[in-house]
């Protein structure tokens, strides 16, 4: 919806025609002068008098005045921008009735609003406003406030419930937010820069904005900040340096952020309880925890993004939060996507590489669906670990150059793969514990432990699984793991195409073992071999039966001897004890 037109009152020479009718100029002067008025506010009374549209010129100086102004006036200097200062001590400086214009003059107060508009419109142009203490413009509601190329220190522009255009304008160290727009207001800031904000440079609350091509820095919280179900539109802004979020959307709090950059903040974008934004081909950069973070049932569709260099997670959605990620990119910093604690998320089209940890990692009751992601140059590149309701699914994806594994799954967790391949890594798939992973259509090649294992109590199914180049078992089995391996290939194998140790059970069928070293299975004679394909040896392992120690019985009541005894006589409680000798020649002593 377009922002109403505010009627803008120019600056015109004298004679010439001003709104509708000529205008009446009046000229104000501390020194005096022909037809010179002391003040601006004597001036502004003769022009209210008359009630025609008026130009009040105001020769350089200071004034210490508040001014009311009332009808269709103009309130400009006659020499540069900034010559001309009106203040007070305390108390507002301007309240504008009717259709108010300004330019190049400072305002400075405290302690209240220094300029309010509390009817019509009010534009300000080349001006500056000091707010010690208090707001800078107050557009009450049901005006229209325009904002031009002018200064906002200390203060805020606060739009309660009315319309407003802020362009190339200037906010520095608010005390509180730079620019707020609340109770059903609809602002449009632009092109403008908002540094050092206390709490947040633009507050959207309950109402509509559209910030567009402006720079935020060094705010205390949120740089933009929209709550309590806002309509907000970022597009094109550069926020750096700031203390908490770059961007915060939350409270069901929709709109969108197109093209904007955010560098050095705690987290690039947030979307918390219920909020959902759209966000388009935006970067963050250096951000010190995360870049995307979604949590408390937020959720989120994020197209064409760039995460670099996160501090701690790239992408995290946690708490019930549940974003769509499309054509997003992701290098450097710590882990890649993390999704926890209940969350949810579908990934497609993801790139991620040179990661210090995890690229991928889905925990605790969270469910995470993965397209067409590739992960290269990874530690680890897709860990899950959690219940029985933590899940993942994969499809159509590369990993390559992992230090690692290229996917471990464990505690109870639930992992499918479809159409993944797994390139150069130690390790390709591995499930342990009691978790599950449901391999379909998939390939590992060139690792320098295993293709695919199973371990603990995990259980593998593998359907169309392809290991080549293992630089020991393409296939393992250990403890008590289930495998459950239909129509797949393992070539080149170097010790043995599969391994089954331990107590692991389950079956190959429709297998094939092809290679020129190792041996085709090291049977353990409790995994079904059920038309193996193969020139190699298969070699049955049996198990050594476990030799049981002696038993040893130590009396303790008795003597000790710690080496061969012979010839001795032993007696323990007795009251009485006869010793008898018997000697060479047969006697008795």
């Amino acid at each position: 919806m377009p922002l109403p037109t505010a009627r803008v009152i120019s600056a015109a020479p004298a004679g010439r025609a001003w709104g509708a009718g000529m205008v009446a100029r009046y000229f104000v002067s501390p020194h005096g002068g022909r037809r010179a008025y002391p003040d601006i506010t004597s001036a502004l009374a003769a022009a209210a008098r008359r009630g025609r549209a008026a130009l009040v010129e105001i020769a350089p100086g200071r004034y210490e005045e508040a001014l009311t102004v009332q009808g269709e006036v103009q309130l400009a200097t006659l020499g540069d921008p900034g010559s001309v200062v009106v203040s007070r001590p305390r108390g507002a400086v301007l309240d504008a009735f009717g259709s108010v214009h300004v330019h190049g003059l400072v305002l400075i107060g405290r302690d209240a609003d220094v300029v309010g508009c509390h009817a019509g419109t009010l534009t300000l142009e080349h001006s500056e406003i000091w707010a010690h203490n208090g707001v800078s413009v107050h557009a009450r509601p049901n005006t229209s406030v325009t904002l031009r190329d002018s200064v906002i220190l200390h203060g805020r522009a606060l739009f309660s419930g009315a319309n407003g255009l802020v362009e190339r304008c200037r906010f520095t160290d608010a005390t509180d937010n730079a620019v707020a727009v609340i109770k059903g207001a609809h602002v449009s800031v632009q092109g403008s820069w908002i540094g050092g904000s206390v709490i947040h440079g633009v507050r959207v609350s309950g109402a509509r904005a559209q910030v567009t091509g402006c720079e935020l820095t060094g705010t205390g919280k949120a740089a933009i900040m929209a709550d309590s179900q806002a309509q907000l539109t970022v597009a094109d802004c550069a926020i750096n340096a700031v203390h908490a979020e770059g961007i915060a959307f939350i409270e069901q709090s929709k709109g969108s952020v197109d093209g904007t950059r955010v560098t050095d903040a705690q987290h690039g974008i947030a979307v918390v309880s219920g909020a959902d934004p759209v966000v388009r081909g935006c970067a963050f950069t250096e951000c010190r925890d995360t870049g995307i973070n979604i949590h408390t049932s937020g959720r989120g569709r994020f197209e064409d993004c760039e995460v670099f260099d996160a501090g701690n997670i790239a992408v995290f959605s946690t708490k019930g939060g549940a974003p769509e990620v499309h054509g997003c990119r992701i290098s450097r910093g710590n882990v890649g996507v993390a999704v926890t604690d209940a969350a949810r998320g579908r990934f497609t089209r993801v790139e991620m590489e040179d990661l210090t940890s995890v690229a991928l990692r889905v925990h605790d009751g969270a469910t995470a669906v993965f397209e067409q992601v590739r992960v290269e140059r990874c530690p680890s590149h897709v860990e899950t670990r959690g219940n029985s309701g933590t899940t993942a699914d994969i499809a159509d994806s590369v990993l390559r150059d992992f230090d690692m594994s290229a996917v471990e799954v464990l505690g109870q967790s639930r992992v499918t793969l479809k159409g993944v391949s797994a390139e150069r890594g130690m390790l390709g798939f591995s499930v342990g514990e009691e978790a599950q992973l449901f391999v379909h259509d998939c390939d590992v090649t060139a690792v320098s432990s295993c293709g695919a294992l199973g371990f603990g109590k995990g259980r593998l199914v593998a359907r169309n699984l392809t290991v080549t180049g293992s630089e020991v078992f393409g296939l393992c089995g250990t403890d008590s793991a289930h495998l459950d391996v239909v129509n797949s290939e393992f070539v080149d194998c170097a010790t043995a195409g599969a391994s089954f140790q331990g107590t692991c059970g389950g079956r190959m069928v429709d297998c094939a073992v092809n290679g020129t070293q190792g041996v085709a299975v090291q049977d353990n004679g409790r995994v079904g071999l059920v038309s193996l394909r193969t020139s190699l040896p298969v070699v049955k392992q049996i198990a050594k039966p476990v030799e049981r120690p002696p038993t040893i019985v130590n009396n303790y009541d008795g003597p000790v001897f710690n080496a061969e005894v012979h010839g001795a006589q032993l007696a323990w409680n007795n009251n009485n004890v006869i010793q008898q000798q018997t000697n060479e020649d047969g006697s008795s002593t």
